[in-house]
This record gives structure tokens, sequence and C-alpha cells, in this order.
């Protein structure tokens, strides 16, 4: 989850709502590549999840890294809930997921330095304090009254709001980790073509990173139960946005689409003031009953658009949304599949020409199909595993055309960061496949196993 924005003047103008999205257009030069990844702690012993305080928690963690690893400490009413260093900074989910949001970098090889680095400086602390870290889409055992609150003003707000506008809510918030790559775009037209070939390949992610066949204890039907939840959140603010593939679409639609999304809240002096359900419309307009007679900032906007949850979301940058947490070689993975179609103009191009056919209804019954059945889906004569299979050799070619050496100019490009992908689609096994492989095999049903065994 986002941390509040700043910097963001007085809104004059409505223009401005669009202008805020529009300036983060960057020259090819200046894209760059930002990893985020969420995964779980628990207690060695128990196996249960971290709380908030205590010898072995959440702080503890966070302590830790502060003090032996150099981080500057975030706090919120005298709370310790992040961190930040170099760009970079760790944030805590509403259940206590600990979640690296990398800095901007230039390649993957940079990316994925980057992420060993940190699940080693986070291995060193959780080590010694009895704690693990596991990557998985949700959580496998637990259920919602197990899991602790983190103390973010944030997060109280939307707990409260969940069971009103959906069934699932509450089960994301508490009990799932994605990892995601933020992408750059050069011009509206280049968003434009970007966002749509992001949506209608989320599905191919969704499949390629399923990662959660469990939940409560048991298998749960999907390959990616974390998907299945985003599809019951809230409709206002999640989904495949269909409206971006109609003509015209561009910076002014997004944030119309934006405007009509129900608020959660406005951050003033260090405290979150509840929203919930008001219209950013009204609060244009002077008008909101939470701060009559105040009109917003562009912090503001920047905030509310952190509260919008599709499958592809755009601030100043464009974020993939679709994938499950994993293994560790996939935290790499994502990134490098999304930058090889999205930052080589023929791959992109050659990506469109692959969806530029499908309806909306297709595209939204290939995210529900991906949930169930990861890349056995099938749809309306899609083949999830042959699309999976074309869109990573898009990938491959385009990390091969931006030729970004790495390893001190020993490794040519970043396509092999793909390998687990091309393993995947070779054997039609994901990471799910493999966990319920383990389930229903060796651990004859014993889902304790998968701390010990799928562990960082």
């Amino acid at each position: 989850m986002s941390i509040p924005q700043s910097g963001g003047g007085p809104i004059e103008r409505p223009e401005q709502l669009a202008e805020y999205l529009a300036s983060g257009c960057k020259p090819e030069s200046a894209w760059r590549i930002g990893t985020e990844h969420e995964k779980f702690g628990y207690c060695k012993d128990t196996l249960r999840p971290l709380p908030y305080a205590g010898k072995r928690s959440i702080l503890a963690v966070l302590e830790g890294l502060r003090d032996r690893h150099g981080w500057t400490p975030v706090e919120e009413a005298g709370k310790l809930i992040g961190l930040e260093k170099d760009g970079a900074n760790i944030s805590l989910e509403p259940g206590g997921q600990l979640e690296l949001s990398g800095a901007p970098l230039e390649t993957i090889h940079q990316t994925c330095d980057e992420v060993n680095e940190h699940l080693a400086q986070v291995k060193d602390i959780a080590d010694a304090v009895g704690v693990g870290f596991i990557g998985l889409g949700a959580a496998p055992v637990w259920r919602h009254e197990d899991m602790p609150v983190m103390p973010k003003g944030r997060y109280r707000l939307m707990t409260d709001y969940m069971d009103r506008v959906g069934t699932m809510g509450k089960s994301m918030m508490y009990r799932t980790c994605t990892v995601q790559v933020n992408l750059d775009f050069g011009s509206e037209a280049d968003m434009v073509q970007k966002f749509r070939v992001a949506l209608a390949l989320q599905p191919v992610a969704t499949a390629l990173f399923a990662n959660s066949p469990f939940f409560e204890g048991r298998p749960n039907g999907h390959k990616s139960w974390r998907a299945r939840i985003w599809r019951d959140l809230d409709p206002a603010r999640t989904g495949m946005l269909p409206f971006v593939f109609d003509e015209g679409f561009g910076f002014e639609a997004y944030a119309e689409y934006a405007l009509d999304v129900p608020m959660y809240f406005v951050y003033r002096d260090g405290r979150y003031i509840d929203a919930l359900g008001q219209s950013f419309r009204d609060f244009l307009r002077g008008e909101l009953p939470a701060l009559p007679g105040e009109k917003p900032t562009l912090s503001d906007w920047a905030d509310h658009l952190t509260t919008i949850f599709p499958e592809v979301r755009i601030k100043k940058f464009m974020e993939m949304r679709g994938a499950d947490g994993g293994p560790w070689r996939r935290l790499c993975a994502l990134p490098a599949f999304w930058v090889g179609l999205m930052y080589d103009q023929s791959a992109l191009d050659a990506a469109w020409n692959l969806v530029k056919g499908w309806t909306a209804a297709q595209r939204e019954a290939l995210r529900v199909a991906a949930s169930v059945d990861g890349l056995q889906a099938k749809v309306d004569g899609i083949d999830m595993r042959a699309l999976a299979r074309e869109a990573l050799a898009l990938s491959h070619a385009g990390l091969k055309a931006r030729a970004r050496a790495g390893g001190g100019g020993m490794i040519p490009d970043e396509t092999h960061f793909l390998d687990t992908l091309h393993d995947s689609v070779e054997t039609g096994m994901t990471p799910a496949d493999e966990l319920l492989a383990r389930y229903h095999g060796d651990w004859q049903g014993d889902l304790s196993r998968i701390y010990a065994e799928y562990s960082y």
C-alpha cells in the first residue's frame, strides 16, 4: 500500500487532474524500472503470523533493518511503520506483509541486485529473532482472525469500509501478497498503447505467476486465489477497465474515471480523515462532507489515485498488478517479462497485434480463467499456455533488442531473467501446480511443510 503523497499545490483548474498524469511522460532515455514485492512473515516455532510488536515481530525486523543496515525510519503517530534508503522504501501491508518498493533503476540486472540485497538483509535480521518470510500469493493456512493489524490510519478506515462494497476486501488486505513492476511512458499515445497491451495480457502474468492454490488450510480450487479475491473486492475501483480500449482514451478519460471512484480518506497533519464513499468531484467544489469548504491539493489527488486498484493502474507511471507474490527467481522474472514487452517498440507493436482483436468479454473471461486454471485456461479458442509462449517470445525479443548488459559486461542482455517462465511454459507447471503436487504427494496433505520448504 502506498504512503501519503506530497508536493502538490492547490487544484485551481479541473484540467490539472489530467495534467498531473501527463506530467509523468518521460523521454525513453529516462525510463526506469521500479519493482515492488510483498512477503508474509511468521514465527518459526509456531508458524503464526508476526504481530506488530514484541521480540519476534514486524517491529523487531524494521528496527533491525534500521540499526544494522542503515535504513531511515518512517513513523506515523509515533509508530515505526516503514523505512527509506537510496530511493527505495520498505512498508507494511495491513496484516504485516513486508513490502519492498524498489528504487527506479535502469536495468533488470540492477533491480535483481536490489531484490537480492533486500532479501539477504531481511534474512539476516529474521534469523536473529526467530522469524521466517515466505513468498506466496495468499496466506495458505491463517484465518482472518489470526491476522495482526498494523498501526496505520489508512488501514483502519479501509477495513471498516470493505464489507460495505464487496465480500473479499479484508482477505485482500490482510492475507494476500503480490509482485509488481512500475514502468514509464513517453507520451499520451505511448501510455495508451502500453495500457491496452498491459490490461489484455495481465491474465498471462496471473497465470505464469499463479502461486496461491491454498487458503485456510486446504486447496481452494484456484491456481491464483489472490486473483479470485480481487474479483470480489470493490467493483468501483478494480477490474479490467474496458473504457481504456475506447476510441479517444487518454489521460483525461482516466482522470474522469478516477473522479467517480469513491474516496477513502483525506490526509491532513499526519492524520487520515474519514471520507469513505465521498466524492472527489464534491471535493473539487469545496463540498466534501469530511472537510466542508476546503478544496483539494494535487497531493490529495495523488493520494486518491493510490486508492484505485485495477489490474493496471496509472499515476505518473504505470503499474502491472496481476501477479502473485512468489519465490525468489520470479521476483526478477516479473519486471523482465513486462520490460521486454513495454520498453521495445517492436515488441510492443507485436503484442498489440496479438491482442487487439479481443473483446471486453474475452479479456474478462481470460482474467477469470487465469485465476482458476492458470496456464491450463482456455477461452473462446484462446489457449493460455500457447498465449504465454507467444508473449514470452515477444518479451525475450524485446529484452534482446534492449541489449542491456550486466555482470560487468559478461552478460549481454536481460533475457536470462525469463528462464523460469520459459520453464513453466514448457512444462505447463506454475508455482501453484508444483505446490499442489507436493501437497497431494510427499506432503500427504500436511500444509505446514510449506513454510520450511518454500521460505526465503
